[in-house]
């Protein structure tokens, strides 16, 4: 069966156009938008062909969940027993500003390429050389998880320099075509596990 590709034209002319949104300051979000298809038949038929297509045709935008648009790293004394921390040892600041994506259907399957700009500005404990960003893509179908991957995805930082321009990209996030449009792609920086509070004695 073959395939059928949609959303952006062309990925690899994301990262310029995320530099330049970076350098103007702008925060948005996925511009390019979900394809709307309209029509359908007076036959129940011709409703069904018609619904398959709307199925075919949809491609979710990326969205971040609540708390994954920043992420913060410090030194290994950077934070007390209690989870304070101390900003004089952040090594580094990292958040995303603009996300994309285009969808590919093959038979019985979806794959999403998923395209991630952000910047990442050195902090008062940096050293020159790479960091490592923990960047989540994740697909939920209201609790069912769909497709889930943690990728380590090195960034360059100079300690007395500006901000460094990154743009992550997943192009193999697959999994079985669902039944309806009733699914989200996230995308995010992975905090960790939640320390649980302490219980009074």
């Amino acid at each position: 069966m073959q395939s059928v590709s949609f959303g952006v034209r062309n990925l690899g002319k994301f990262a310029a156009a995320g530099f330049m949104l970076f350098a103007a300051g702008c925060q948005s979000n996925d511009t390019a938008g979900v394809l709307n298809l309209g029509g359908g038949g007076g036959q129940a038929e011709q409703k069904q062909k018609v619904g398959i297509e709307e199925l075919r045709a949809f491609c979710p935008r990326v969205q971040l969940r609540d708390g994954t648009a920043y992420y913060d790293s410090y030194t290994k004394d950077g934070k007390d027993k209690d989870g304070n921390a101390d900003p004089t040892k952040i090594v580094y600041q990292a958040s995303i500003g603009d996300m994309t994506r285009s969808c590919t259907y093959g038979p019985g399957t979806m794959t999403v390429n998923v395209a991630v700009a952000g910047r990442v500005v050195p902090g008062p404990a940096a050293k020159d050389g790479s960091v490592t960003l923990p960047i989540r893509i994740a697909v939920m179908r209201g609790d069912e998880v769909l497709y889930t991957q943690l990728h380590q995805y090195p960034v360059n930082i100079t300690a007395l320099g500006g901000a460094s321009q990154f743009v992550f990209n997943d192009p193999n996030v697959s999994f079985p075509t669902p039944p309806d449009t009733k699914f989200v792609v996230y995308a995010g920086f992975d905090q960790g596990p939640e320390k649980k509070p302490k219980q009074a004695n």
